[in-house]
């Protein structure tokens, strides 16, 4: 039976956009993997009173169990609750590959879908995107779209080289799709390791992104691949028997800009890795004889729940905006 994101608690982000747009603020779009990493965004959006977008890419999904992960996300709406901070949350798919799988999601109860068409021809990514909409604004369930190609790696998503996304596109694509918000490639990407190592980090095509406003005044902008890539979290990984020698990141007064524009969503999925796996280098290492994993797992969610709220306070400008 197709469950409806709305009877879980959760919200679509037609209005997260609004409001985000209004103030200038984006709203954080994290994603996550496992239990811990969730509980770590939802206590990090409570502590710093911050709208959350939840996001699960389809290995994510496939990895959590469908039907575990919608108990999950109304988990993270009770938690809310129970702490007397009611935080908008969706529960949103990241980089959908195929109209079966948007279909799939919004009937076990995601409230908003990607779907990535960016390595398909023009035309091809506008009908494919067209009949998500087509069927996700039946269910009141909102469609991210994408425009242009970031470089890098991220669970199924893969690309050597970025192709910035054409201005001159942009009108055309969401007039004939009705997609409720398009994603665009200005400069970031995915993964780690963004740009080369002791070089100076190109800024953020920021004329693109203008010119894409001039376009489509109004209209809710996404960065995807906008991790820092923090280096105290490189660092310690090293430290402890890792190898991430030349991880390099967008530099976070960049995404400062971003958000103050029309860019209302920004995502971030490589943070909380490192974070995540630093903690648990570090707690295995320091102590070897430990092979309980809530001991180690609990040191993750904390590092991971104080970078949630380092991002939403000084990066994307989300807290204290419910």
């Amino acid at each position: 039976m197709p469950v409806s994101y709305k009877t879980l608690g959760l919200q679509n982000t037609r209005k997260m956009f609004q409001d985000a747009m209004a103030g200038k603020y984006a709203i954080p779009a994290y994603n996550f993997n496992n239990l811990e990493q969730l509980q770590a965004i939802v206590l990090g959006c409570i502590d710093s009173r911050s709208p959350v977008i939840l996001q699960v890419s389809k290995g994510a999904r496939e990895y959590a169990n469908a039907t575990l992960l919608r108990c999950m996300a109304m988990g993270a709406v009770e938690i809310t609750k129970e702490a007397g901070v009611e935080i908008p949350i969706a529960l949103h798919l990241d980089h959908g590959d195929s109209y079966e799988l948007c279909v799939s999601c919004i009937e076990t109860g995601f409230s908003s879908v990607m779907i990535d068409g960016s390595h398909l021809p023009f035309e091809e990514n506008m009908e494919l995107t067209r009949r998500v909409v087509e069927y996700a604004h039946k269910h009141d369930v909102t469609v991210e779209g994408e425009l242009g190609v970031l470089a890098g790696i991220e669970d199924e998503v893969s690309h050597a080289v970025s192709h910035y996304t054409k201005p001159e596109e942009v009108e055309t694509f969401v007039k004939n799709t009705g997609v409720d918000s398009l994603a665009i490639s200005i400069g970031t990407s995915h993964g780690a390791f963004k740009f080369k190592p002791n070089e100076p980090i190109p800024p953020l095509r920021f004329d693109i992104l203008e010119e894409i406003e001039r376009r489509i005044p109004g209209f809710p902008i996404v960065l995807h691949g906008a991790s820092s890539v923090m280096p105290e979290y490189v660092d310690m990984i090293n430290h402890y028997g890792g190898d991430l020698i030349g991880a390099v990141g967008v530099p976070e007064e960049q995404l400062r800009r971003a958000a103050a524009s029309a860019v209302c969503k920004i995502n971030i999925d490589s943070d909380g890795r490192l974070a995540f796996t630093a903690k648990i280098r570090e707690a295995l290492i320091k102590d070897p004889k430990n092979f309980d994993p809530r001991k180690y797992l609990a040191k993750a969610r904390e590092a991971l729940r104080s970078v949630i709220v380092h991002k939403n306070e000084n990066v994307l400008g989300s807290a204290n905006r419910i």
